[in-house]
């Protein structure tokens, strides 16, 4: 992604929109920003774009006039973040529109919302014509990286940003303006988001899904505006992509490495970084079934399920060898560690329970070594391994210890997902400490396949109405001064009792918790559309 200098110059008497509202079909103008796109849209796209060419024809473009109503905000999901409203007929599609691009950068952008809209795809071009979508890098150095402009004037449209990922942003608005009404709105937008990181992650390890599934997500993804793909890959049921380094732990029902990259490959289009989760110390019975020789075993030589023997070199050797293999089919800047559930630290006494692990932490951090010591030390460990690849790590909350000697990674980013594990803490005692934090409530954001234990699915409503990035944990929220170290969330889907829904299912399941959370990522502000609302516009804008 490159980045530029100087967002477009907010026109006078901006209006802010919290929560997309707006329920005209005309919107503003002011000034212009820059875009671009590639041709053969759907039959719907295509008729769209014949009846605006029928009505073009028909009359010329006309200049904004105040023959025509002050246009209101686009409706989208999630809803821009301000909008200068002006009088104007607005842009909608037609036959042999253009989309151009003023940058090579673009051209991936360009050619997308071009076929979506069934445009012409122009390259880059310096002409001006009547109905052109023109994306455009700008030059503005201390930007959001994803905020764009759109501009909506003069039966053109410009969008503009610092990056392609704010102008593929701006693309998905006007996708969503067509798609929603036909018309994208006169007037100009300046839209960002709120939180960096907004995720989906899916637990393909418990139940396998489809690459072409997961395709249709990142398609999904993409055009609401998230930026993270988490894959959960590994866990007691399954290990479900392919491995050259210990193919004897893979799952017959897996991805193919070339599938994986067909997905990441397909994310990377649509600005989302693919986020690989490995989990370990715990949660790794795939991998134990093919290595019982590594299984964690009590004093009496009971097998602890899931759980590796951390006192062991070489299941230190397994777990880098595969973090080492697939931090080159996932190339994104981000990486899960896992950390969570090691069963050795649910019994009431660790070092009695487990004294081959009593007898390495002592070894290794002296007489007062713990069991928890060395818990820490491996994931600090397994950190380094994934440090030497540039990426910046997340761990569960409760893979972080307290009151031990050894102390988690400074660089390490927290998960919070859970105040239910023994010792429970609170997020507070993290962001006090200076940890950066994302959201995984699982009051909110868990959508597990049976609901079994305490949990139901989740309903987009009630993350609507009730949750912002700052409720961590249950339903209260942390303090404001904390909220620039919560870089964002995601909402996951967990599979822990796998036959319960087809993948159909899940699809039909998480629609509107996605568009939720994604609104509440976006802009955390109450919303100014009311769930019903919110839900109609879902059907509109797809």
């Amino acid at each position: 992604m490159r980045q530029r200098r100087g967002l477009i110059a907010v026109a006078a008497a901006t209006v802010v929109v919290g929560g997309g509202v707006g329920l005209g079909l005309w919107a503003a103008s002011g000034d212009e920003g820059g875009s671009g796109g590639t041709a053969v849209g759907s039959a719907d796209e295509t008729s769209a774009a014949s009846r605006g060419a029928a009505s073009r024809s028909a009359s010329p473009t006309p200049s904004p006039t105040r023959s025509y109503p002050l246009s209101q905000a686009p409706r989208t999901i999630p809803a821009v973040r301000s909008h200068t409203p002006a009088r104007g007929p607005g842009w909608r599609p037609a036959k042999g529109d253009r989309v151009v691009v003023e940058d090579a950068d673009l051209v991936d952008e360009g050619r997308l919302i071009a076929g979506e809209l069934g445009l012409t795809y122009g390259g880059e071009s310096g002409d001006l014509r009547a109905g052109d979508v023109r994306l455009a890098l700008n030059d503005d150095e201390g930007a959001n990286p994803e905020s764009y402009a759109m501009t909506v004037r003069g039966g053109r449209v410009t969008i503009s940003g610092p990056s392609d990922a704010g102008v593929f942003y701006g693309t998905r608005t006007l996708k969503q303006e067509v798609h929603g009404g036909g018309t994208a709105p006169e007037g100009v937008v300046h839209d960002q988001p709120a939180k960096p990181r907004r995720g989906f992650m899916l637990d393909i390890a418990r139940k396998p899904f489809t690459a072409a599934w997961i395709e249709d997500r990142v398609r999904e993804l993409g055009d609401l505006k998230f930026n993270e793909l988490g894959l959960h890959l590994s866990d007691d049921q399954g290990f479900r992509i392919e491995s050259t380094s210990h193919p004897e732990i893979v799952s017959k029902d897996h991805l193919t490495k070339a599938q994986v990259k067909q997905i990441v490959d397909l994310a990377a289009s649509r600005h989302i970084t693919v986020v690989p989760e490995i989990d370990s110390p715990g949660h790794l019975g795939a991998v134990l079934a093919a290595h019982p020789d590594l299984q964690l075993r009590n004093v009496s030589g009971v097998a602890t399920r899931g759980a590796i023997d951390i006192s062991k070199d070489a299941s230190a050797a397994i777990v880098d060898e595969l973090l080492d293999e697939y931090a080159g089919l996932f190339p994104g800047d981000q990486w899960h560690l896992g950390g969570d559930e090691y069963q050795a630290l649910t019994v009431a006494n660790p070092q009695a329970s487990f004294p081959q692990l009593a007898a390495e932490a002592t070894k290794a951090y002296g007489s007062r070594g713990t069991v928890a010591d060395l818990t820490t030390g491996w994931l600090n460990d397994r950190a380094d391994t994934v440090r030497d690849h540039v990426r910046t790590m997340r761990v569960w909350n409760d893979g972080f210890f307290a009151n031990t000697s050894v102390q988690a990674a400074k660089d390490l980013q927290v998960a919070y997902w859970t105040g239910k594990e023994i010792g429970a803490r609170q997020p507070v005692a993290y962001l006090s400490a200076g940890r950066k934090v994302l959201n995984y409530n699982d009051e909110y954001l868990y959508y597990v396949l049976g609901e079994p234990q305490t949990f139901v699915y989740p309903t987009g409503r009630r993350i609507y109405e009730q949750w912002t990035p700052r409720v961590l944990r249950g339903t209260t929220a942390v303090p404001a001064k904390y909220d620039g170290q919560i870089l964002g969330g995601s909402f996951a889907v967990w599979c822990d009792l796998a036959n319960s829904q087809t993948q159909n299912q899940v699809a039909a399941g998480i629609r509107m918790p996605l568009r939720a959370t994604v609104q509440k990522l976006w802009d955390p502000g109450t919303p100014a559309l009311t769930w019903t609302q919110f839900k109609s516009l879902a059907d509109k804008v797809g």
